[in-house]
């Protein structure tokens, strides 16, 4: 019984994979950072721009990523979405594959499927993260606080233009809303 099961969310994940457009516009490979402390990307994370996908709810008016270091080395994920009159939250894990790269994560929300997760760019501070995936259907810009400053902000768009992204296709949360602990 199980194996059907999973070969469903495997063709189901495999759909929708195909279904997300890729908006990268450039044939150059992402690079990743060349490093990355897991103890310091540890934390709370706000989303300030997201290129549209499937997976999140576009009336998201706050939107967090809670990262928790375990001790196995994977990283515990919560994904949560604030609405008008809920909280929607999604828990899952990530890992580094190849610890010679670690700024390319792999993500899981169903396991055993882990999609890329590349920390593309990120402020000497860990302050704001561009993470992607390697064929350009996603990217997000995450930040320590729910707004970046005007001019830090510019700075980061000027780099994911840069990078081949298109900030005229970007989602902006309100992140006006207070998240609720994690």
């Amino acid at each position: 019984m199980l194996l059907p099961i999973l070969r469903l969310l495997g063709a189901a994940a495999v759909l929708v994979g195909c279904s997300q457009p890729v908006y990268r516009t450039t044939t150059e490979p992402l690079v990743p950072v060349p490093t990355l402390e897991l103890q310091r990307y540890a934390g709370r994370w706000y989303e300030i721009a997201r290129l549209p996908n499937s997976f999140e709810d576009a009336e998201c008016l706050t939107v967090t990523a809670d990262y928790t270091l375990r001790a196995d080395k994977t990283v515990e994920v919560v994904n949560t979405c604030v609405l008008a009159d809920d909280v929607d939250r999604s828990v899952g894990t990530a890992r580094v594959p190849d610890p010679k790269a670690p700024a390319k994560l792999e993500v899981s929300f169903f396991r055993p499927f882990y999609g890329d997760y590349w920390v593309i760019a990120l402020d000497t501070d860990y302050r704001w993260a561009l993470v992607a995936e390697p064929q350009g259907k996603y990217l997000w810009l995450l930040a320590r606080t729910p707004k970046l400053e005007s001019a830090m902000e510019a700075e980061v768009m000027r780099r994911i233009e840069a990078a081949g992204y298109p900030v005229s296709a970007l989602i902006r949360p309100e992140n006006e809303r207070p998240a609720p602990p994690r």
